[in-house]
């Protein structure tokens, strides 16, 4: 859950490549105080732990990560478990079920799916990255006494469209450049899982004061399978669908630095608001 919580610079900073490569499946990792919003762990570390996990028990010869299902059941505190299942290996097509459970509680349940390119006569691609300009000439974000979780601070973001949180006069969206300040070492797609879920949910966006939100399930597709770059910057565009009854739909695409889309990906998220 996200609340309305102060970045303090007094926190020590732990890079992905650190947490994600610490220990196989099934060994406790330790969640740092850096990459936590309010009392759980950032979701897209845990999703990223989860596709991590995916990888090692189909083994050396893992297909691409083709979609995923995240669904965030309980908060990650401390420590998490992340292991993995596999439900099915076919010719093209392997699904892995991961669990990732901390303090007795399952915190996270996915399904991975990865998927090997296959021959098709069906090729479209429809979408089309927002006309923006550049990261480097757009502003931050936020301003940098704004509150913001500790997580925040593993990523530079950029303000590429409209206004940054509590606009209430606005529209429930936010299109920004992120990159990882470190993402060394870190498989691309894994950094991008992790990078991917990095904004506020689009309805902070009209929020007239901060309050608590929480991702409840998280849905990725992978569009393309030969991401090379875990350090670069990609373009966010979150755009709230529809909220109401204390719940919030958004629409997400990620595209990378020559614009190409590189993933869509729908949440639905509590409200508290």
């Amino acid at each position: 859950m996200v609340g309305p919580s102060v970045w303090s610079g007094d926190v020590t900073m732990t890079t992905l490549a650190e947490i994600v490569t610490c220990g196989g499946a099934g060994t406790p990792v330790t969640v740092p105080d850096s990459w936590t919003q309010g009392r759980t762990a950032y979701g897209g570390l845990t999703a990223a732990l989860a596709v991590t996990a995916a990888r090692q028990v189909v083994g050396d010869d893992a297909p691409p990560v083709r979609s995923a299902h995240f669904a965030f059941t309980a908060p990650a505190v401390d420590t998490v478990t992340v292991t993995g299942t596999v439900l099915r290996q076919g010719r093209s097509v392997t699904s892995v079920s991961v669990q990732a459970t901390s303090h007795g509680h399952v915190a996270a349940q996915s399904t991975i799916v990865l998927a090997r390119p296959r021959p098709s006569g069906i090729t479209h691609d429809l979408s089309r990255a927002p006309d923006v300009p550049d990261p480097q000439t757009c502003p931050a974000f936020a301003d940098a006494d704004a509150p913001r979780p500790a997580f925040a601070e593993n990523f530079d973001i950029r303000r590429a469209i409209g206004d940054g949180p509590l606009h209430p006069g606005g529209p429930p969206r936010y299109v920004a450049w992120v990159r990882h300040r470190d993402a060394t070492g870190v498989d691309p797609v894994v950094a991008l899982i992790a990078l991917a879920d990095a904004l506020p949910p689009a309805a902070t966006a009209v929020f007239e004061e901060w309050a608590p939100v929480s991702t409840i399930t998280w849905d990725v597709h992978m569009c393309h399978a030969d991401l090379q770059d875990a350090t670069g910057w990609f373009l966010v565009d979150s755009d709230g669908d529809h909220a109401g009854d204390g719940y919030s739909h958004q629409t997400m695409r990620v595209y990378d630095a020559d614009r190409r889309v590189v993933m869509v990906a729908t949440q639905t998220v509590a409200v508290f608001a």
